[in-house]
């Protein structure tokens, strides 16, 4: 009784807290949740124009199709795989050192500015950033591809958009520059949280900058490194669909072609929507088990986690 009285005291006393946030946790109860029950669709046969529940049961078949009937998942699971853990390494790694060289900036109107300009890529849909790479890549009117063949660095343009050896280095080198300003406000905020003490301390004992960032900054930084390690690691398997739809074409599919573009291809191309929905629940359950995985040996390690 103590403790039904207890929480109910909490709720009435954070009752206007609770509820501004009912509407968010409506949005993701709705959009989130509740279409969780199409998940049913992997355990039918379902055509389209049936109700959800109106296929016939075939229990695991499509779950089996995954292993046995499906020659691409070896180079599907290649293709997630290289680029989302690049991708979430380096973009984690640099933006802990463009944070760190922003705060130990001396001009900190210039440091303001360029932070700024770095946020900026976050905000731009990847329609836009499609065209802005393909008016530098192109293989005859790129701004990149002209200067090196008017310096003469080479005979004729590359085809950085199409031919398969630049696919992944090109993702990778896009993800970081659409999230390096998002991560780098996060880390500039852990850095704003650590004590001035510390760094008056280790200037009163002759510390240098260098040393400063090594000793004081980067220890400070690893709780908030390790806790975005694990966010994204849940987000291993999963990719941003438009940004793979538009860099994709008939010459480095086989490079791009990930775990959202097969579900995509299958379900709204192919009009099979039970394989496609066993695909996704499978990338789902995967992606959950890793994040446990991820969460459980970085906790073990530096006693750091999300849960």
């Amino acid at each position: 009784m103590v403790n039904k009285r207890t929480l109910w005291t909490k709720i009435k006393l954070q009752r206007y807290l609770l509820l501004m946030l009912a509407p968010t946790v409506a949005m993701v109860a709705i959009f989130s949740y509740a279409p969780l029950y199409g998940w049913v669709m992997a355990f039918t046969s379902y055509k389209i124009g049936q109700p959800i529940f109106g296929g016939q049961f075939t229990g695991l078949q499509q779950f089996k199709r995954i292993f046995l009937d499906s020659s691409d998942m070896v180079y599907l699971l290649r293709n997630t795989l290289v680029i989302n853990v690049v991708s979430v390494v380096n973009n984690l790694a640099v933006a802990v050192v463009f944070a760190i060289l922003l705060k130990e900036c001396v001009w900190k109107l210039g440091a303001k500015a360029v932070q700024t300009v770095s946020f900026f890529p976050y905000f731009i849909s990847w329609v836009i950033s499609y065209s802005v790479v393909a008016a530098l890549l192109s293989v005859n009117t790129g701004l990149v591809n002209k200067l090196m063949v008017s310096a003469g660095v080479i005979n004729r343009g590359i085809n950085f958009l199409g031919a398969p050896d630049y696919s992944w280095g090109l993702m990778i080198f896009l993800n970081m520059w659409k999230w390096t300003g998002y991560n780098t406000i996060i880390f500039l905020a852990s850095i704003s949280g650590i004590s001035s003490e510390l760094y008056e301390s280790a200037a009163l004992d002759g510390a240098n900058r260098f040393q400063n960032v090594m000793y004081i900054t980067l220890p400070h930084l690893l709780p908030t490194f390790c806790v975005m390690l694990i966010l994204n690691s849940g987000w291993v398997f999963n990719n941003n669909l438009e940004q793979f739809f538009i860099f994709t074409n008939s010459t480095n599919w086989e490079r791009m072609e990930v775990l959202d573009m097969y579900i995509y291809k299958f379900g709204l191309k192919l009009l099979d929507y039970s394989y496609a929905t066993a695909v996704g629940i499978l990338k789902s359950v995967v992606s959950m088990l890793l994040l446990f995985a991820v969460n459980g040996v970085v906790k073990k390690l530096s006693e750091t986690s999300v849960f």
